[in-house]
């Protein structure tokens, strides 16, 4: 078997670390590329070499072709593995690969041309006979043209995106022009290419895609479906496979119909053709991605293939390991990503520091992650943190498993959609497959008040005495640091207050020994035994009941405390902190200022100085985590300053523009 020496994976995050991985247990040395945001990333020390290739700016580093192909050089690679998103999907670096004898470990030019644009890949698939939806191509004007004769709603996507970017629901044919606009933008800013195209939007579609691999022998098979319908902003967040919609027979079907459209396109590596199912269970072709998906871990579960390493050994010319004959599902694999984001802020991302991390552990997981400890989640790449995989012997067990095992994750420092995820896999619709692909549209808000209400069930005074269990044998607090000190005042039972939320919680600790402290909280006593303490955990017996807890100290001098699932903030109040609180009293409540709500790139500026702008009226997008925010006029006003300008990096929290009253003026 031919078998590469040396390759560099043109990627970051968790697939490069995927990537690294499936190398090394081929024996195979691994070189990794480095944004400066990305230099203690956990793919750069998992490498064998490292090689910086520029900061933060995209463009100069993870999709500057010239420097990977300079560094592969250098680093004597035989091969360059691109992963997903980025240049996975790019011709250009194919044939820069070729031009410097560096196999590609990804299919052909042609493939890509073809199938990664999604204007020629439908055009081809028709030809062919695949089903598809209704679509056109074409100038603005030509598009508008065609909108009149494709039902609404209508889709508005990039010709060479991936990834649910670049993809805008049009409801409207006077929102038209507008949303092309944007997404046109989009597109060329993560693709290079700022073509689009409008097809028909399916109604409450299921999205199903096929696994296939072929190689440059001429053989390629399918490893089955994974179902991906439920996804927000066009982006999955729970994968399956095998999917719990398709019987058998659509299952072989659509199977034989993706491997007829790869073999139509002598397609040599690993690839998706995905499908629409609507409620009547008949399919179209969407697309084709020509590279390895994200969601892959689920199909590896059950079929028992490594897609990746399959992969590798075909790039180097190797024949498929396997036949269809061999290929089969066994049992059922569930994936979530964990992204930093906030679900009730319409899945706003939440970059920042994580100063604890904690992943689950345990037979039948698999975490494919970007990290392996504390470190800062940047604005300017995806929010995706990991993917937590659960395999049970069907699909009730592995949900079950999944959800215990999310529950145990345990992320401090920024808000993540973990809770989410947790509502979702125990929700009525999911649990009896009652999904699509507007699900979260459609069941977000009733998520969010199921997570409120099991949050509500959680008894507060035991947070409060796991705090201050931990607090009070871990740290040892001198005199001087309390208020009662500081304000000479002799007691002889501990007053401590406690700040969660807006509530402030008293408590007195009655007594403390060897491990067992008694404390009144809120009037109620509460006898805790200490059974395991450690700097970022405890077990403790709370009044006859064992539970489990995990600690962090929080940069705002407090602590977070993670319990089944759900994360507090407490701060003792009784303590003085050595801190600086700087509060300008012009602007506080003024509500001139309108401000970036995170860290991110101004991509475009609506308005001008001295335009008069209402409440509600788009202002300013900031891109963040490859996500464009709309910044809103506040109230109404007049535009005095504009403090930043297209293309410039913002922190969170900066002002951006002030408004100032409009006068009104007296009619005679």
């Amino acid at each position: 078997m031919k078998i590469f020496n040396k390759i560099l994976i043109a990627n970051r995050g968790e697939i490069a670390v995927r990537i690294i991985k499936a190398a090394k247990k081929m024996g195979i040395q691994t070189v990794a590329v480095y944004s400066r945001p990305d230099e203690n990333a956990l793919h750069t020390r998992l490498a064998d070499e490292a090689y910086f290739i520029g900061e933060q700016d995209l463009s100069d580093s993870y999709l500057n072709v010239a420097k990977i192909i300079d560094i592969a050089l250098r680093s004597k690679s035989e091969a360059i593995h691109p992963g997903y998103g980025f240049l996975a999907e790019n011709p250009l670096l194919v044939a820069e690969c070729t031009k410097a004898n560096i196999s590609f470990i990804g299919p052909s030019t042609r493939a890509i041309q073809l199938m990664g644009n999604k204007v020629e890949s439908r055009a081809f698939v028709e030809k062919i006979g695949v089903p598809m939806t209704k679509g056109a191509t074409g100038t603005l004007e030509e598009l508008k043209e065609a909108a009149k004769n494709i039902p609404l709603p209508i889709l508005v996507k990039a010709a060479a995106g991936g990834g649910g970017k670049g993809m805008r629901i049009v409801n409207s044919l006077d929102d038209l022009d507008e949303i092309i606009e944007s997404t046109s933008r989009e597109a060329l800013a993560y693709f290079g290419d700022k073509e689009v195209f409008i097809e028909q939007f399916i109604e409450d579609p299921r999205h199903i895609e096929i696994q296939i691999i072929g190689d440059k022998q001429g053989n390629v098979i399918h490893l089955y479906e994974r179902e991906c319908s439920i996804q927000r902003r066009y982006q999955k967040i729970i994968e399956e496979s095998p999917s719990p919609t398709l019987d058998q027979a659509i299952r072989e079907k659509m199977g034989a119909t993706a491997v007829e459209i790869a073999k139509a396109i002598n397609y040599d590596s690993a690839g998706t053709i995905e499908f629409l199912l609507d409620k009547n269970k008949n399919y179209y072709f969407l697309e084709m991605n020509t590279r390895i998906q994200v969601e892959h871990p689920i199909t590896e579960m059950v079929t028992g293939i490594d897609i990746v390493g399959e992969q590798i050994q075909v790039a180097a010319g190797n024949a498929l390991s396997f036949s269809q004959k061999d290929i089969h599902q066994r049992g059922h694999a569930i994936e979530a990503r964990i992204y930093a984001e906030e679900p009730e802020n319409n899945f706003r991302p939440t970059p920042g520091d994580i100063n604890y991390y904690k992943s689950p552990e345990g037979d039948n997981l698999r975490l494919d992650a970007a990290l392996d400890g504390p470190t800062t989640i940047h604005s300017f790449f995806d929010p995706m943190i990991s993917k937590l995989i659960a395999f049970g012997p069907n699909r009730e067990i592995a949900n079950e498993r999944l959800t215990q095992a999310l529950r145990n994750y345990i992320i401090h420092g920024i808000n993540t959609n973990i809770p989410y995820l947790i509502a979702m896999l125990q929700s009525k619709a999911f649990v009896e497959n009652n999904i699509s692909t507007k699900f979260c549209d459609e069941n977000t808000e009733d998520l969010l008040l199921s997570i409120s209400k099991e949050e509500a069930t959680i008894d507060i005074n035991n947070i409060v005495a796991a705090y201050l269990s931990h607090n009070l044998t871990n740290h040892k607090i001198n005199a001087k640091d309390t208020v009662w000190n500081a304000i000479g005042y002799w007691r002889s039972k501990q007053l401590i207050e406690v700040q969660y939320n807006e509530e402030i919680i008293s408590a007195e600790l009655i007594r403390a020994n060897k491990g067992e402290l008694e404390l009144l909280i809120q009037g109620k006593s509460y006898q805790c035994n200490i059974k395991q303490n450690e700097a970022h955990f405890i077990r403790i017996n709370i009044n006859g009941h064992c539970l489990n807890f995990s600690i962090s100290e929080a940069a705002d001098q407090g602590s977070r405390i993670s319990y089944n699932g759900f994360t507090f903030l407490l701060k003792r109040t009784d303590l003085l902190y050595d801190t600086d609180f700087f509060i300008n009293e012009e602007d506080a409540g003024s509500g001139n200022m309108i401000k970036s709500p995170m860290p991110g790139k101004v991509i475009k500026i609506h308005i001008n100085e001295g335009d008069e702008v209402k409440k509600g009226d788009r202002l300013i997008v900031v891109e963040a985590m490859k996500m464009e925010n709309n910044i809103i006029a506040i109230r109404d006003g007049k535009v005095m300053t504009i403090t930043t300008k297209e293309g410039e990096m913002v922190d969170g929290n900066t002002a951006l523009i002030i408004l100032e009253e409009i006068e009104e003026t007296e009619e005679n």
